[in-house]
C-alpha cells in the first residue's frame, strides 16, 4: 500500500517549468504558423497610398480563411496582394523594427524580404473600368460613390495614366489606392505583363480590421457600390432570363399544387 501510494504521488508530480519552457515554445510556433497559414496574419502599412482609410504604420488583420472556401475577391474590398510585376521595384522600404523582426520569424507577420501591397478592389473579371478628368471612376457605366477617397482628392487623376478605360479579364482585379493623387496602383502598371491587373491567385486576402495602434481600431467594411455596380453586369438576355426564373419556378409550384389539390 505505501509503495502504490507512493508510486501514484511520483506520477502526479509536475515537471520543472524549465524542462516544460521548450515544448511550449514549440507549440506557440507550431499555433502560430497555422494562424498565419489558414486564418489571419497581420501586415503593416508601409505608406500613404490608403490614406484616409489606413495610415502610415498601422497594422492590419488579414482575413486568409475564407479564400479556402471559394471565395472570391469582390469589388470594395480592400485586399493585400504579393507584388505582382515588379510594383514595388526600386520602392524604398522601411527597414522592420524589433517588433517587427520578431513577429516575422514567428510568421504572424510577413518577414521583410516579403514584397506586399495593399489596394482597394474597384474592378472584377468582366468589369469595364473607366475614368475620364476629374471623375467620377465609373464601373460598367455606372459611378461609384467614393466617401472613401482622401480628402482634396478627385476620383480620377486628369494625367496621361490616370484616365482609362479597360476591361478586366476572368480571374484579374483592377485596384486602386484611396489616396488617389498618391497610389502607384493599376492605372500605373498598365504595360506590365498584367495589363496592370492583379491576378487574383496573388492576393494573400482581404483586410478586415484595423488591429494597432489602438486608437485607430476599426473594421474595413465593403462599400455599397460593391453590389450596384455589379447589377450592370447582366446585359439585356441574361437580365431577361433572370426575371424569368422566379415566374417560372413560381407556376410550377402552382401547378405542382393543383396536380396535388385533384388526384
Amino acid at each position: 500500500m505505501v509503495r502504490a501510494g507512493a508510486r501514484r504521488a511520483g506520477k502526479g508530480r509536475h515537471r520543472p517549468f524549465w524542462v516544460e519552457l521548450p515544448l511550449l515554445v514549440g507549440v506557440a510556433l507550431v499555433l502560430a504558423l497555422l494562424i498565419k497559414t489558414f486564418l489571419v496574419q497581420a501586415f503593416s502599412i508601409p505608406s500613404e497610398s490608403m490614406q484616409n482609410t489606413l495610415q502610415k504604420g498601422d497594422r492590419v488583420l488579414v482575413d486568409k480563411l475564407t479564400p479556402w472556401f471559394g471565395s472570391e475577391p469582390e469589388r470594395g474590398e480592400v485586399v493585400v496582394f504579393h507584388d505582382p510585376d515588379g510594383w514595388l521595384d526600386g520602392v524604398a522600404v522601411d527597414p522592420p523594427n524589433t517588433v517587427q523582426k520578431v513577429l516575422g520569424f514567428i510568421g504572424v507577420m510577413p518577414s521583410a524580404e516579403e514584397k506586399d501591397l495593399i489596394k482597394r478592389v474597384i474592378g472584377v473579371g468582366g468589369d469595364t473600368v473607366e475614368c475620364a478628368g476629374d471623375g467620377p471612376v465609373k464601373v460598367n457605366g455606372k459611378a461609384l460613390d467614393e466617401p472613401y477617397v482622401f480628402p482634396g482628392n478627385t476620383p480620377c487623376s486628369n494625367d496621361g495614366r490616370g484616365t482609362f478605360k479597360v476591361t478586366v479579364p476572368q480571374g484579374r482585379l483592377w485596384v486602386m489606392g484611396d489616396h488617389r493623387q498618391a497610389s502607384a496602383d493599376s492605372r500605373y502598371h498598365r504595360d506590365d505583363r498584367n495589363d496592370g491587373m492583379v491576378p487574383e491567385d496573388e492576393v494573400v486576402g482581404r483586410a478586415v480590421v484595423v488591429a494597432w495602434p489602438v486608437g485607430r481600431w476599426s473594421t474595413l467594411p465593403v462599400p455599397a457600390f460593391s453590389t450596384a455596380a455589379g447589377a450592370a453586369l447582366l446585359p439585356g438576355p441574361a437580365a431577361a432570363v433572370a426575371a424569368a426564373v422566379p415566374l417560372v419556378l413560381l407556376r410550377r409550384r402552382r401547378a405542382t399544387s393543383g396536380a396535388d389539390a385533384h388526384p
